[in-house]
């Protein structure tokens, strides 16, 4: 980012002429350009945007967020609204007139011509969040009885309008997907040959109804740059490309960095989320491990016996519980990732018991010797056995927290449900009680009280 760049114009920005604006806005790669517009108030803003070219225009209003590409559109002169959205991808064109309000909504339906709004009301058919409401209309598509030097001819006459060339698929009659060739494969074939002799027959495609995030792994997971979307008949739709994939991915990792941090997922933007609805995002869970946290008090009292006759306990009670907390945290991150990319899968728990056992027994030996160390050779000081009692707790804590977070994941994932909510402060909650009980049950037995 040339943040040197952005902050100069920023701050220069009532002084620049017109003719400077726009060449210096020409210099700025498109995030920069993203980054400068947020910086401006809503005049400055509809004067950058002015100077900008067509292209920049359209990469701006395809990435800013809902409520800006509303107030863009109300403040835009029409001769403007109709010259972008004619340039926009159909998909892109969709997400707009599906995020912004109706009022906003008719000023850019009245705008299009005849060819867009075809391919509009085509893709508006699908749900937003299905793996059609990703794919763009625009595609090559040959027949297989077609030989490559025709079907050459075709790309150069047709390939400035679609959304990629690297693909060209092949359909029947019908418009059934039956073969896909690239661009690199006909070039270095002859041009006599028949596409059908040549193309893979074998396509990785998916179905409209498909969820996007679903949609979104398959092309991830076969290193596609874009992806053919058919209907239950095969007939070929539209195609996914990578980059709206990069979108539904991020999307879908904030959705659950909100969820791991005990929060309703949501890929809605913080500025743009109002004061109620972070409430609402945040309130529920926290009340749910507000009530799951007091059971600690439950476990507290049942072994107030031993505190009090022991107290050097209660000190190291912070140790023992966000020690085995971050175990649990360490194990069920690896878990869920794996989850996430198909490294790991439910057959293998076995496999992920015995290494987390492993692994949880070599850590919480490590890290009791360093707390018996620690407790009898620093303040507050405690005499050895109580150090000892400590310090074979913490093993048998961390090995706990270790196995559930390996474990819990696995079995979550495989009831159907998110494991992304188990990882976060309700997995800390649960293994604060177990862990609460297990170092008070070990010091009880090893300091015999």
């Amino acid at each position: 980012m040339n943040s040197d760049a952005v902050e100069e114009i920023r701050a220069s920005f009532d002084q620049l002429s017109d003719e400077t604006l726009r060449s210096r806005l020409k210099e700025l790669a498109d995030h920069d350009l993203f980054d400068l517009y947020s910086l401006l108030d809503d005049d400055e803003s509809v004067r950058m945007f002015l100077h900008l070219d067509l292209e920049q225009k359209v990469d701006l209003v395809s990435n800013i967020s809902e409520p800006e590409q509303e107030r863009l559109i109300r403040q835009l002169p029409i001769d403007n609204i109709r010259t972008i959205f004619e340039e926009m991808d159909p998909d892109d064109l969709v997400d707009v007139i599906q995020a912004v309000s109706p009022e906003a909504r008719s000023a850019v339906w009245n705008e299009l011509s005849a060819e867009a709004k075809q391919e509009t009301q085509f893709l508006l058919r699908f749900d937003e969040d299905d793996a059609a409401g990703l794919m763009t209309p625009r595609y090559l598509a040959v027949r297989p009885d077609v030989t490559v030097g025709q079907t050459i001819q075709f790309i150069r006459r047709n390939g400035v309008d679609v959304e990629t060339v690297y693909y060209i698929y092949v359909v029947d009659q019908l418009k059934r997907l039956i073969g896909v060739t690239s661009l690199r494969d006909l070039l270095f074939t002859d041009d006599g040959t028949m596409v059908t002799d040549m193309m893979v027959r074998e396509v990785v495609s998916v179905r409209d109804d498909m969820d996007q995030e679903e949609a979104a792994h398959i092309l991830d997971a076969n290193d596609l740059i874009a992806l053919p979307v058919v209907d239950g008949f095969d007939r070929l739709l539209g195609i996914i490309t990578f980059d709206d994939v990069i979108d539904v991915i991020r999307e879908e990792h904030t959705e659950d960095v909100y969820k791991m941090g005990a929060m309703e997922g949501s890929a809605d933007r913080y500025i743009d989320a109002s004061v109620w609805k972070l409430v609402r995002k945040r309130i529920p869970w926290l009340t749910v491990l507000l009530i799951a946290g007091t059971i600690t008090t439950n476990v507290l009292d049942l072994f107030q016996p031993l505190i009090l006759g022991a107290t050097f306990l209660i000190l190291f009670v912070p140790v023992i519980t966000q020690t085995g907390g971050n175990s649990g945290t360490q194990s069920s991150t690896l878990m869920i990732r794996g989850l996430a990319t198909g490294e790991i899968r439910f057959r293998d728990i076995g496999l992920v018991i015995a290494k987390e056992l492993v692994v949880g027994l070599i850590m919480g030996l490590t890290l009791g010797v360093v707390i018996v160390v620690r407790g009898v050779f620093l303040p507050p000081g405690i005499e050895f056995m109580s150090a000892i009692a400590v310090g074979a707790s913490l093993v048998f804590v961390v090995l706990f927290s270790s196995l559930v977070g390996g474990i819990a994941p696995l079995l979550i994932h495989k009831m159907g449900l998110d494991p992304t909510v188990m990882a976060g402060p309700l997995m800390a909650t649960i293994i604060d009680v177990a862990g609460l009980t297990i170092y008070f049950q070990i010091a009880r037995i090893i300091l015999r009280l």
